[in-house]
């Protein structure tokens, strides 16, 4: 039986699917025509808040060209420093300042990130559109009573809502500032000053010049990027936000706060990572990854039932009574101090700069020397007791609430400069993990690492300062060197000699040398302990 149905609905849809085919067509061209303008751009319109803005999208080449830094803004003149592009800070200045100063240092890092990196992202920027009539009291565009009858922003709808058209840019007509996004504006002008010329010179915060240059023979030699690569940075895009200086019916002033009130309002909303949490969302830092994968599948570490945490994910540090026994940030300090003296090239090529992500094969021998370390580490007694005690009573200093051990191996600083000793004895002075922890462990139950508050201790001065009764990290160094003495031994005369005398020195409160015995002594009567 034939369906005479089915051929007038098979003409049906394919009607319809040529009219949307040539809706689709008719629409491309007219966009094209639209776009083809240099002085407009496609944008969509939002509204929070009662502001009005226009999301697009640029190159980075227009980006860098055609935006301005906030500084430079007609109403900041008169205290705008060309030279550092930034405002200086007076009483007349302080109330419209709208940025915190350019950090000129940054600008080397984010240009090398952008050409090293292939999968680079800069979030959006938000930029202000101004228009000369704004600083001129005397222009028609303000009514008699200081009131703006039009705004900076010109956008010509496409649809009937109003929500998509374009936005006009003409560069004889507008200036544009940015808002939100300055390094990234300060970043890929770097970037197309190295692309354009082959070098890019350094400078300090303030935009003082270094005498170092970042080229581009360095990327190409170091991060394996070409330069056909190179030049077709500059066409990417990025996403924009515009808003408008002035809005018809504001005064200058209103505009004015409305503008700070925005800026400050980004900033405080955007709050920065912790360092945990960059650690745990960092895919090149190699050590931070190897870092995680110990967090998470380490018996040491590891979340079990019935067991309360022992990583503290997020802060850099641990409370007195805390029950972690570290943090996920000094366990990266710890993959770095360790693997750093086998792996030095995990770490980026100068500072500030993002390290390269290492092959996976690498990775995984990092992840096994690492696994391997906390696998000795867990045979220390101090460690053992975490079988059946919490960490508070061990962390804790005698004179504290509770009373506790005051075993400096539960203070994340001393976890750092015992794995960064440890590395140089294993990687550097070709000792085993073996023959180290057999003298440590000994060490250990002898309390070489607890009551590190009694002058009888080793980290008397080092690790914990008398005078303020806590820890105190700037004696790390010296606790590396003093470990690895301990453990492996000096051959030099002179490095024992400046060992001890740093001994000493960090003995010595307001003139008085505090002896092993707690007595006062001269300080040339501080020696040594002996070797393991």
């Amino acid at each position: 039986m034939i369906d005479t149905t089915s051929e007038p609905n098979r003409n049906i849809s394919q009607q319809y699917l040529e009219n949307d085919n040539q809706n689709q067509q008719t629409l491309s061209v007219l966009l094209e025509q639209f776009l083809g303008k240099k002085d407009q751009i496609l944008v969509q319109q939002t509204q929070m808040g009662g502001i009005e803005a226009y999301v697009g999208s640029v190159t980075l080449e227009w980006f860098a060209n055609r935006v301005q830094f906030a500084s430079a803004l007609p109403l900041l003149q008169k205290k705008y420093n060309p030279e550092t592009e930034n405002i200086e800070i007076d009483a007349d200045s302080i109330d419209e300042v709208q940025q915190r100063p350019l950090d000129w240092s940054r600008q080397a890092p984010l240009v090398q990130y952008l050409a090293a990196r292939k999968n680079h992202k800069f979030p959006p920027v938000l930029v202000v559109i101004n228009q000369p009539w704004v600083d001129n009291p005397q222009a028609d565009e303000w009514d008699s009573q200081g009131i703006a009858k039009k705004a900076t922003t010109v956008f010509t709808p496409l649809d009937e809502n109003g929500t998509v058209g374009l936005l006009n840019i003409a560069e004889e007509h507008i200036s544009i500032y940015a808002l939100d996004g300055q390094h990234r504006l300060m970043g890929v002008k770097g970037l197309l000053e190295l692309i354009k010329t082959g070098k890019l010179r350094r400078c300090k915060k303030d935009k003082t010049p270094n005498d170092s240059f970042i080229t581009l023979s360095d990327l190409l030699e170091h991060y394996q990027v070409n330069e056909d690569y190179l030049q077709k940075i500059p066409q990417e895009k990025i996403g924009i936000e515009f808003i408008c200086a002035v809005n018809a019916g504001e005064t200058y002033t209103e505009a004015k706060r409305r503008v700070r009130s925005i800026f400050v309002h980004v900033n405080l909303m955007a709050a920065p990572l912790t360092k945990g949490q960059l650690t745990q969302l960092n895919e090149d830092d190699g050590f931070a990854i190897v870092a995680r994968k110990i967090a998470v599948t380490h018996p040491l570490l590891e979340d079990k039932e019935n067991r309360k945490e022992r990583i503290n994910w997020n802060s850099a540090t641990v409370a007195t009574n805390s029950t972690v026994l570290t943090t996920l940030q000094a366990l990266q300090d710890m993959s770095e101090r360790y693997l750093g003296q086998k792996f030095p090239h995990w770490k980026p090529l100068e500072k500030g700069l993002i390290p390269m992500r290492p092959d996976d094969e690498e990775l995984q021998e990092g992840i096994a020397d690492f696994k391997e370390l906390f696998d000795y580490l867990a045979s220390l007694p101090s460690y053992k007791i975490l079988e059946h005690e919490d960490t508070p009573v061990l962390r804790r200093f005698s004179f504290e609430k509770g009373g506790g051990e005051g075993n400096m191996l539960f203070r994340p600083v001393a976890q750092v400069a015992l794995a960064q000793a440890l590395g140089i004895l294993v990687f550097k002075k070709s000792f085993t993990l073996e023959a180290i922890f057999k003298k440590l462990r000994k060490f250990d139950r002898q309390g070489g690492f607890s009551e590190m508050e009694f002058p009888h201790s080793l980290w008397y001065g080092v690790l914990y300062d008398p005078n303020k009764k806590r820890v105190q990290v700037a004696g790390k160094d010296l606790a590396v060197k003093l470990l690895v003495y301990i453990v492996g031994g000096m051959t030099e005369k002179m490095e024992v000699a400046a060992l001890r005398k740093a001994l000493a020195d960090a003995r010595t409160m307001e003139d008085n040398t505090i002896g092993f015995d707690g007595k006062l002594v001269e300080q040339q009567d501080v020696g040594l302990p002996a070797v393991l």
